[in-house]
């Protein structure tokens, strides 16, 4: 959808726009164009209370029904309870690795249709075109997907042999991307759209809309080759948004960070790895971060036998670690990283290991499987220093200095915000902090997402600390639930309005003609 060549949008208010296109904007707009979840006649749920809260309204639909009510009681992975409701409705024991029935249909109903845009920097599917590796995803496939479109069925169609359930960044973004048109969403898409500016502006009739401005790119030319990019301005009632967390790798703020060797993304390992700069003969690299993009680069590297150091602040046992939350049978690899951080750890003052003479044997020659790795608990880097060294020091200020070939500071990403006044610093939970994904996210209201400090904008997703997708679809169930409520009482005011008017004229031409 080109919006510059949309007169409409920039004299009409639309109720809802998202900002983000990934798997948190495509679920909002897919519940907002009309399809609704309700209990399946035949429906069973696990949980013998939410089943009987269930029933008691099954000819209503999940939108209108009390999301609060229904959420007690109710247990997951998850802080935020509508996401762990909706994650216990379409995945029922979905934490065992159970693919149980979900007790839910899904009808579509256009005349529920509540006329929204969606805007995205990419195509649909968000940072999942980034996303760097053939690596898989850290979620089980049915974890993925979104509602109405079973991944592992789309899979299947995609790849000969199936081998199991988890597939690659590149393949989930290619489903996202295949779900919008599949269900006729592509409509309410604005691609190629980057949003500069979001703020509330007054109108003549004494209320206020969010006014939504930026770029789109569009092909120049007769050939279409040139790109360039267009102005726009839409504006409308309540804005949500989705925007994610992968845009600004985060730093360490430390001396020598911008060093050549010092790098801050995954596929920076994958293109030193393509390109023959590092292998088996390498100096030892360095990993900084115990988050599953860092053990992801554990893994890529002992897989090329290229000895691996690993620093990270907490230590192994940490309940917060992702590791320590993950089924063990689920994740193997993950558990297997694990594993190495806790068995191979460097001894405190003990001679320094070094990786780069140690010889790199296979599991069934040595009885250590994890040769060529040595984990840093505790450790945090003060220093790069060229010619690749790095400065680590633990709890007591005992440091040590690492020589490698390349440091890979891995240690998660922040969301940008440049178009929100402060970068939105004011509409977290603690307004004197930047937004973060883990520290301080957006401050909403846990049963409508709706900001506790900016009414008519919703926040959805990892910027509420909803980092997989099977539990950010909560948030557009509770978001669709919310502005439907808001529709539903906006018409009912126009219907009494009309009323009043009709009758104030009948009274009128009453007093007229006696």
């Amino acid at each position: 959808m080109e919006l510059f060549n949309k007169d409409t949008f920039s004299e009409d208010i639309l109720p809802v726009v998202i900002i983000g296109n990934g798997p948190s904007g495509i679920c909002l707009s897919y519940l907002l164009s009309g399809y609704t979840p309700y209990l399946s006649p035949n429906g069973f749920h696990p949980n013998p209370i939410l089943h009987n809260k269930l029933t008691e309204n099954a000819h209503l639909s999940l939108l209108d029904q009390d999301l609060e009510f229904l959420c007690e009681g109710v247990e997951g992975r998850s802080s935020n309870p509508v996401a762990v409701l909706f994650d216990a409705l379409l995945l029922p024991d979905g934490d065992f690795g159970v693919d149980c029935a979900s007790p839910l249909i899904w009808r579509h109903e256009p005349e529920r249709a509540t006329p929204h845009l969606v805007l995205g920097k990419g195509p649909p599917g968000g940072a999942w075109h980034a996303m760097e590796g053939s690596m898989l995803t850290l979620s089980l496939a049915n974890w993925m997907e979104l509602p109405g479109l079973k991944l592992k069925d789309w899979m299947r169609d995609k790849r000969k042999n199936l081998r199991n359930d988890r597939a690659t960044p590149a393949e989930i973004a290619s489903y996202y991307q295949h779900y919008v048109t599949k269900m006729g969403l592509e409509k309410s898409f604005a691609c190629g759209t980057t949003v500069t500016s979001l703020s509330r502006v007054s109108l003549e009739s004494d209320c206020s809309v969010w006014k939504i401005e930026g770029l789109q790119r569009s092909a120049n030319g007769d050939d279409g080759r040139e790109v360039i990019e267009v102005p726009f301005c839409v504006y409308s009632e309540n804005v949500v948004l989705a925007t994610g967390t992968h845009d600004i790798p985060a730093r360490l703020g430390v001396e020598g960070e911008n060093l050549s060797f010092v790098c801050h993304s995954f596929w920076e390992l994958e293109a030193a790895i393509s390109s023959g700069r590092l292998d088996h003969a390498s100096e030892p690299i360095l990993v900084v971060g115990a988050g599953l993009t860092a053990a992801d680069a554990v893994l890529a590297a002992h897989h090329l036998n290229t000895p691996v150091y690993h620093a990270f602040r907490r230590p192994v046992t940490d309940p917060a670690l992702i590791f320590n939350q993950l089924p063990k049978l689920l994740y193997p690899e993950y558990h297997k990283v694990h594993q190495m951080m806790s068995q191979q750890q460097n001894k405190v003052r003990e001679t320094e290991v070094n990786l780069s003479n140690q010889a790199l044997t296979s599991p069934a020659e040595n009885s250590n499987p994890y040769t060529g790795y040595l984990s840093y608990p505790k450790h945090r880097v003060v220093a790069f220093r060229p010619e690749g060294k790095c400065v680590l020091e633990d709890e007591g200020g005992l440091q040590t200095v690492l020589q490698v070939s390349m440091a890979l500071v891995l240690i998660g990403s922040h969301p940008n915000l440049s178009f929100l006044p402060e970068h939105g610093r004011s509409l977290g939970l603690d307004s004197e902090e930047p937004i973060s994904c883990r520290r301080n996210p957006f401050d909403v209201d846990p049963y409508t997402y709706e900001s506790a400090k900016e009414s008519g904008m919703y926040v959805m997703g990892p910027l509420v600390g909803e980092n997989f997708v099977r539990f950010l679809k909560g948030g557009a169930l509770a978001i669709a639930s919310d502005i439907a409520r808001k529709q539903s009482t906006k018409r009912q005011s126009a219907t009494e309005h009309c009323k009043t008017s009709l009758l104030n004229i009948q009274l009128t031409n009453c007093t007229l003609e006696s």
